[in-house]
Protein backbone atom coordinates (compact mmCIF):
# COMPACT_ATOMS: atom_id res chain seq x y z
CA UNK A 1 0.00 0.00 0.00
CA UNK A 2 1.47 3.31 -1.07
CA UNK A 3 1.21 6.77 0.39
CA UNK A 4 -1.47 7.86 -2.10
CA UNK A 5 -3.71 5.00 -1.00
CA UNK A 6 -3.16 5.96 2.64
CA UNK A 7 -4.51 9.46 2.03
CA UNK A 8 -1.55 11.80 1.62
CA UNK A 9 -2.45 15.39 0.65
CA UNK A 10 -1.47 17.29 -2.49
CA UNK A 11 2.05 18.79 -2.36
CA UNK A 12 1.15 22.01 -4.20
CA UNK A 13 1.23 25.12 -2.02
CA UNK A 14 -2.28 26.05 -0.84
CA UNK A 15 -3.99 22.83 -1.94
CA UNK A 16 -5.45 20.50 0.66
CA UNK A 17 -7.08 17.91 -1.60
CA UNK A 18 -6.23 14.22 -1.42
CA UNK A 19 -3.46 13.14 -3.77
CA UNK A 20 -4.26 10.97 -6.80
CA UNK A 21 -0.76 10.52 -8.26
CA UNK A 22 2.86 10.70 -7.22
CA UNK A 23 5.66 11.89 -9.49
CA UNK A 24 9.37 12.43 -9.23
CA UNK A 25 10.26 15.91 -7.99
CA UNK A 26 12.54 16.34 -11.04
CA UNK A 27 9.63 15.90 -13.45
CA UNK A 28 7.38 18.49 -11.82
CA UNK A 29 8.39 21.98 -12.83
CA UNK A 30 6.19 25.02 -12.99
CA UNK A 31 4.13 24.11 -9.93
CA UNK A 32 4.94 25.64 -6.55
CA UNK A 33 5.62 22.50 -4.51
CA UNK A 34 5.97 22.48 -0.74
CA UNK A 35 8.01 20.00 1.28
CA UNK A 36 11.09 17.88 0.92
CA UNK A 37 11.77 14.45 -0.52
CA UNK A 38 12.06 12.76 -3.86
CA UNK A 39 8.34 12.36 -4.57
CA UNK A 40 5.64 14.95 -5.19
CA UNK A 41 1.99 14.11 -4.63
CA UNK A 42 -0.63 15.73 -6.88
CA UNK A 43 -4.42 15.89 -6.71
CA UNK A 44 -6.43 15.30 -9.87
CA UNK A 45 -6.66 19.02 -10.72
CA UNK A 46 -2.92 19.67 -10.43
CA UNK A 47 -2.05 16.40 -12.19
CA UNK A 48 -4.26 17.44 -15.11
CA UNK A 49 -2.59 20.87 -15.22
CA UNK A 50 0.86 19.24 -15.15
CA UNK A 51 -0.10 16.87 -17.97
CA UNK A 52 -1.39 19.74 -20.10
CA UNK A 53 1.72 21.88 -19.49
CA UNK A 54 4.20 19.11 -20.31
CA UNK A 55 2.38 17.37 -23.15
CA UNK A 56 4.85 18.32 -25.92
CA UNK A 57 7.89 17.49 -23.81
CA UNK A 58 6.55 14.05 -22.84
CA UNK A 59 5.58 13.36 -26.45
CA UNK A 60 9.14 14.10 -27.62
CA UNK A 61 10.55 11.82 -24.92
CA UNK A 62 8.34 8.95 -26.11
CA UNK A 63 9.41 9.44 -29.73
CA UNK A 64 13.05 9.56 -28.74
CA UNK A 65 12.90 6.11 -27.07
CA UNK A 66 10.66 4.42 -29.62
Amino acid sequence: MGKVERGVKCSVDGCGADAERSLSRDKVSGLKVVGEGRRVYLCSQHYKAWKKATKKERELDRVRFA
